[in-house]
């Protein structure tokens, strides 16, 4: 069966989970029965901007992660509680947050918004 094919509360084996790592979030890994991402920032500020933003995310999503905070980094960690392990509710919360975290309106092609200047002084985020 392939993950198109799965109920929303059907859990991932890890070869399964690694392959969709590997095709669709690059920059994420699996541990420990989990799926994480390390977002380095460039201080407390920026680190508080992440969690609030995964904070929001996550709520209206209503699937929860757990959260690593230190001064210049967070690690998000995704698992279904319910189900005991990862499932498409993972992956599409992943995905969310990968998208928003990491946009840079100034690489959009005709954008208006111009993004973060290249300048220490107005350091966010260490961007992949």
């Amino acid at each position: 069966m392939s993950w198109r094919e799965r109920k929303h509360e059907e859990v991932y084996s890890d070869q399964e989970v690694q392959k969709r790592i590997e095709d669709e979030l690059p920059h994420w890994y699996l541990e420990n029965g989990w799926i994480r991402r390390k977002y380095k920032t460039s201080g407390w500020k920026s680190t508080l901007m992440v969690v609030n933003t995964v904070g929001h995310l996550a709520e209206a999503a209503f699937h929860h992660p757990d959260l690593t905070v230190s001064y210049a980094f967070v690690i998000v960690k995704l698992m279904n509680h319910a189900a005991k392990g990862i499932t498409n509710k993972d992956f599409e919360l992943a995905r969310k947050i990968e998208d928003v975290i990491m946009w840079q309106p100034g690489k959009e092609e005709g954008s208006s918004l111009e993004g973060t200047p290249d300048d220490p002084r107005f350091k966010y985020l260490k961007y992949d």
